[in-house]
């Protein structure tokens, strides 16, 4: 049989049919690490929320902890993702799969010290974005440009419904395995990805742009930062992402809000799944064969500024249940974030992929922490959750409008299509 290419199995499929992916076997190997690791690192974040709190009974020492688990990831996103471009990119992750089993492995010896716990999660949390950047940037070689954005479509549905799963079984898990016994199952999950990377995944050379000596690391971010600003297109699409930090809003303060609404403590696991199933189920519509690549970049405006809109409900003073439609029609149409996402990618040069996809991400973390910490810094001044969400929504729909306009301004750079990058 002669070798074909992924996107000639799409073309046969007449419209790249979902099972189309299954027949990619690097595809399921990388699928099958991502699911596992996944469920791995919800399990160990409960852990250490427990473990922590057993020790010091604070909940800010705990908060904090469990704020380890994602700032890291905002310094090593600028400094280290350039390592996707400047090494094999399967070479870079398992590198850091084998890098973060050592770090847990060792966080999950019985008697670790607080300090030195926080010190190897610190460590282990930097490899996390050059691995993210060389998986995202690895990719499109995977599946090639037309099976890319249904590719990464499975990828966000795999990894929601791991965190609902994670975080619902969490702590029954926790408490019947213990806290040590589950930080190093989840060691274990990252010998599993090196493995599964190592055996199921081709290993390809870097790729090499017009300039192909090494560059360092200030250059490489350099670089990337003048590319993504110099074409509107990228910068546009960057915006769409960082809208998320006025959509995250309510996850932030779902707890405050399920008190200010006279709801048990229940509600707040609710209220924190329902964006997360709302994303999955947008995902799903967009993903079918009927909705185009090319209409679903007309959407990103229109689905961003739905994405915010809902939250001005909140100014109503809402109860939990028509929070949680809310909610659910936000997460909808919060599933554009693929179709920016990927689009972003393919219209980088693949010699570069890694680091301008870091900087993206770094920027879209900074922008949630920011947008947390402000809500409740407002919520705290005006005393109520519902008008700062409400005002958040406002806020982050004048901007997705904004940034509708010059999307669509962008995009029709080459004749009204996106021309992208093998």
């Amino acid at each position: 049989m002669t070798d074909r290419k992924p996107g000639d199995i799409c073309a046969e499929s007449n419209g790249c049919r979902s099972d189309s992916l299954i027949r990619l076997s690097e595809f399921r190997t990388l699928w099958a690490a991502l699911a596992q690791s996944v469920l791995g690192d919800q399990l160990a974040r409960v852990a250490l929320s427990l473990l922590v709190f057993e020790r010091t009974e604070s909940a800010g020492w705990t908060a904090a902890t469990y704020a380890l688990t994602s700032l890291p990831a905002l310094l090593s996103g600028v400094l280290l993702t350039g390592l996707a471009d400047r090494f094999p990119r399967r070479t870079v992750m398992i590198g850091c799969d084998l890098v973060r089993a050592v770090l847990v492995g060792l966080m999950a010896l019985p008697g670790t010290p607080l300090p030195l716990l926080a010190g190897l999660l610190v460590l282990a949390q930097l490899a996390e974005a050059p691995f993210g950047a060389s998986q995202g940037a690895l990719m499109p070689a995977v599946l090639g440009e037309r099976l890319y954005e249904r590719g990464q479509r499975v990828i966000m549905i795999t990894h929601q419904s791991g965190q609902l799963v994670g975080f619902a079984v969490g702590g029954v898990l926790v408490v019947w395995l213990g806290s040590h016994v589950s930080l190093g199952l989840n060691a274990v999950t990252f010998l599993i990805s090196a493995a599964l990377i190592r055996v199921g995944v081709k290993a390809r050379p870097v790729d090499a742009g017009a300039d192909a000596r090494p560059k360092r690391m200030h250059t490489q971010v350099r670089s990337a930062a003048a590319l993504i600003w110099s074409d509107p297109r990228l910068r546009s699409l960057v915006a769409l992402g960082w809208l998320a930090g006025f959509i995250v809003l309510p996850e932030g303060l779902a707890a405050p809000f399920a008190e200010e609404a006279g709801a048990s403590a229940a509600s707040v696991g609710l209220l924190l799944a329902a964006h997360p199933t709302g994303m999955v189920l947008g995902a799903a519509l967009l993903g079918r064969a009927s909705v185009g690549d090319e209409r679903r970049r007309q959407l990103l405006g229109p689905l961003a500024v739905g994405a915010n809109l809902p939250l001005l409900v909140y100014w109503a003073g809402p109860g939990v249940g028509v929070a949680l439609l809310v909610l659910l029609v936000s997460g909808i149409c919060s599933a554009y974030q693929i179709t920016a996402g990927a689009t972003f990618v393919l219209l980088t040069p693949a010699d570069q992929r890694g680091q301008a996809l870091g900087l993206a991400r770094s920027g879209l973390t900074a922008m949630q922490g920011i947008g947390v910490a402000a809500g409740g810094l407002a919520a705290q001044l005006s005393g109520s959750s519902a008008l700062t969400i409400g005002g958040a929504g406002l806020v982050g729909t004048l901007c997705a409008i904004m940034v509708a306009v010059s999307w669509a301004r962008a995009r029709q750079t080459g004749a009204g299509t996106i021309p992208l990058r093998a």
